[in-house]
């Protein structure tokens, strides 16, 4: 998957931290939504996958559409939203992912095939809560297969202006995620949080956490397309000191654990979790993409763990 790292396999009892098992879901599940963006009621389908599948998307409303794998090397395009896509066929693209990707990943499930009839996900609510509820309905599946690890060995960095984000080496067993935000809005302003990635943490402290906007940016958006499926029903609207979402906030602080929840999401396309630290400082789609590509570029910079042990790949059913 990663021409750039040479994985190393680990036989597991010589393990140094925690090997995981690679999920799945139980079931077949489907849903119906607005895109953020585009405005279109969409379906949107998550089927179980084999061991070592990988999450990938298809467009089932475009004859001949290519399969797209949802890894940081296929993304085309980072305004406001994740999108990857088809290289040479731009019609071929899906949008609006990070929020899918993130649930995914808090769940700790790396192999689903996802159907969508049109270029972008729903926004369902605007976070990742609703998302949740669906893998939860269709259940999850331990499957007999060790989880290969990205392990983060030097510190990565991108810029632009006074915005980073880095990755850097931590704990073996886990991914740390430090992310600050600054904005001029008063509803907004200064906002720090830190986790430790781990299912319960994501469940109770992020996946809530709605997308984001500005009044003053809204008919800047929908002139150029963008956001017009947007509504107070998916997104917090922000005005000056004021926000104008009539139920306020889900938590006090729900804007950076939004941001939080978006990277990662942006994250998960590294293709295997992460071990090492995550910094962010006004980090968006861009940089979090920015920064795995410049650590899958840069020598020494990761390795990938492999776990090894003997697998006969039968499904083991989780305890319900």
């Amino acid at each position: 998957m990663f021409s750039q790292v040479v994985p190393e396999p680990i036989p597991v009892e010589r393990f140094h931290g925690k090997a995981f098992r690679q999920k799945t879901i139980r079931n077949s599940i489907s849903c119906q939504g607005r895109g953020l963006h585009t405005g279109e009621l969409i379906s949107l389908r998550l089927e179980p996958a084999e061991a070592d599948s990988g999450i990938v998307f298809q467009r089932t409303d475009l004859v001949g559409a290519a399969p797209l794998v949802a890894r940081y090397d296929q993304v085309i395009e980072t305004r406001l939203s994740t999108v990857i896509g088809e290289s040479g066929n731009p019609r071929n693209s899906i949008a609006t992912i990070e929020h899918l990707m993130a649930s995914l990943a808090g769940c700790g499930i790396g192999n689903v095939r996802i159907f969508v009839d049109g270029p972008e996900i729903p926004v369902l609510d605007g976070s990742a809560r609703e998302f949740l509820f669906l893998i939860d309905c269709a259940g999850v599946d331990v499957l007999d297969a060790w989880q290969p690890m990205v392990e983060i060995c030097r510190n990565v960095r991108v810029e632009h202006g006074d915005a980073w984000v880095e990755l850097s080496p931590g704990d073996l067993e886990g991914f740390d995620l430090d992310v600050t935000i600054d904005f001029p809005a008063e509803a907004v302003g200064r906002q720090h949080i830190r986790l430790v990635a781990g299912e319960e943490a994501f469940r109770h402290e992020v996946a809530a956490a709605r997308t984001f906007t500005f009044r003053e940016e809204i008919e800047m958006l929908r002139a150029a397309g963008l956001a017009r499926g947007g509504s107070l029903q998916n997104a917090i609207v922000v005005d000056g000191a004021e926000v104008l979402n009539p139920e306020g906030l889900r938590q006090a602080d729900e804007f950076v654990r939004h941001k939080m929840m978006d990277a990662i999401g942006d994250l998960s396309l590294a293709g295997s979790p992460l071990r090492g630290r995550f910094s962010g400082y006004k980090c968006g789609h861009a940089l979090n993409n920015q920064v795995l590509r410049a650590l899958f570029a840069t020598a020494g910079a990761c390795r990938m763990i492999v776990p090894t042990a003997r697998s006969t790949r039968k499904i083991v059913r989780e305890a319900a």
